[in-house]
């Protein structure tokens, strides 16, 4: 069976790595980028290099056009009602921490609680400990059934009128559930608290609609939805990002500036200090305009082929556990095999082509809870095939062999 993305699009599925041909099974970590990508940002810096909002040149005049319509492409990918609530960041973890200072500055009180889940990366957990510890608040976490998905009767008692903000995963990262996300929006509005959804997983493998979702604020990373690394999106309704101060200061984020007072641009720019990541924008323009090509539904619906496959197949593997129960889940699986140390197996795969994630995943605290301190990932996108699920696991069988002697 063919791949839904035409795979010659990819110039790196053409790598070998120890001599054989790569099978790349890690776009939870980074996805690869189609030729699009890759030449939108060549292009912009050998035909249309300029600054941007800064000059009257026709250069700048381009780079400013081009860059404002990729932010107005980004809207119509989340579905947002404007471009001004896009704001181009880094990545997910500094959308995270942009919004954790300001509207942690903005919002939170002594006192005042924080809800995460006990399934977060790294990224979704740090920022929120940091604002505790600057406004004095408290960070509350929402257990999880033994299926790993959320205890949604236990995050309805934590919810509390001190609750200032939930932040939770669109999909777990580690267990590849997909959280509802409208009805944990719809309990933490009841008590006047606002919700962040990071969206670093979900963006690339569901169809995104942030108005029907109610969240208040969502993020997601170019370098998982097959653009540059080094830019990121965060979409914050536009009423609260008028009330939030600005997270960092300098060039572009200002109307005006004296010795004795600046004041600030409206949002999106008062976010965006300093000369911008204008060609990874540019790159981010592109991946999105090419999964726009395919409909981010065949996408899912090819992925949800892909997945049950993997399932299937890595449940006949003796002594291999799947971390997780749900079926209601997305894009990757985890799992650990007795006796198996998670970097040995990934090591001897390697040799095989073969690229998996090994190691903690940025999930100490939800690897604890389930018993081990490391695991493999095997994560899809839509230029995978089912071929390439048999290979790895008639491969992972027969590497396992000598690991369990």
């Amino acid at each position: 069976m063919s791949s839904l993305f035409n795979r010659q699009d990819f110039p790196m599925l053409k790598r070998r790595v120890h001599g054989k041909p790569l099978v790349y099974l890690d776009s939870a970590a980074t996805t690869l980028k189609p030729q699009s990508v890759i030449d939108a940002v060549s292009q912009f810096y050998s035909s249309h290099y300029g600054t941007v909002h800064r000059a009257v040149y026709q250069l700048a005049g381009e780079s400013t056009a081009q860059y404002n319509a990729v932010r107005e492409q980004v809207q119509q990918f989340l579905h947002a009602k404007s471009p001004d609530e896009i704001i181009f960041t880094k990545g997910t973890t500094e959308a995270i921490n942009l919004v954790a200072f300001s509207c942690g500055q903005a919002f939170v009180q002594p006192g005042d609680e924080i809800l995460i889940s006990a399934m977060e990366h790294h990224s979704n957990i740090v920022p929120w400990q940091l604002l505790c510890e600057r406004q004095q608040a408290h960070l509350k976490i929402i257990p999880l059934l033994p299926s790993g998905e959320l205890d949604l009767e236990a995050y309805e008692k934590l919810l509390s009128p001190r609750t200032k903000l939930v932040s939770i995963a669109h999909i777990s990262n580690v267990l590849g559930v997909i959280n509802p996300i409208e009805a944990i929006v719809k309990s933490a509005h009841r008590l006047g608290a606002k919700v962040f959804v990071d969206g670093a997983q979900s963006a690339p493998h569901l169809p995104v609609d942030v108005q029907a979702l109610g969240c208040d604020f969502f993020a997601f990373s170019g370098h998982k939805i097959y653009g540059p690394t080094g830019i990121g999106i965060l979409y914050g309704k536009k009423e609260l990002l008028e009330k939030m101060p600005p997270y960092q200061g300098g060039g572009d984020m200002i109307q005006t500036v004296t010795f004795e007072k600046t004041t600030y641009q409206p949002s999106p720019l008062k976010f965006e200090a300093g000369t911008p990541l204008i060609a990874e924008v540019m790159g981010l323009g592109a991946a999105l305009k090419y999964v726009h090509s395919y409909g981010s539904d065949k996408i899912a619906s090819y992925e949800t082929l892909l997945i049950r496959e993997a399932y299937e197949q890595l449940g006949q593997i003796e002594q291999l556990r799947i971390l997780g129960s749900s079926r209601h889940r997305a894009s990757l699986i985890t799992f650990n095999i007795e006796g198996v140390h998670p970097l040995d197996a990934a090591t001897l795969l390697d040799l095989q082509g073969i690229a998996v994630r090994s190691g903690h995943l940025c999930a100490q605290p939800l690897l604890n809870s389930l018993g081990c301190t490391a695991a493999l990932r095997l994560s899809l996108a839509p230029y995978n095939t089912l071929e390439e699920i048999s290979y790895f696991c008639d491969t992972l069988n027969r590497v396992l062999d000598p690991l369990r002697r």
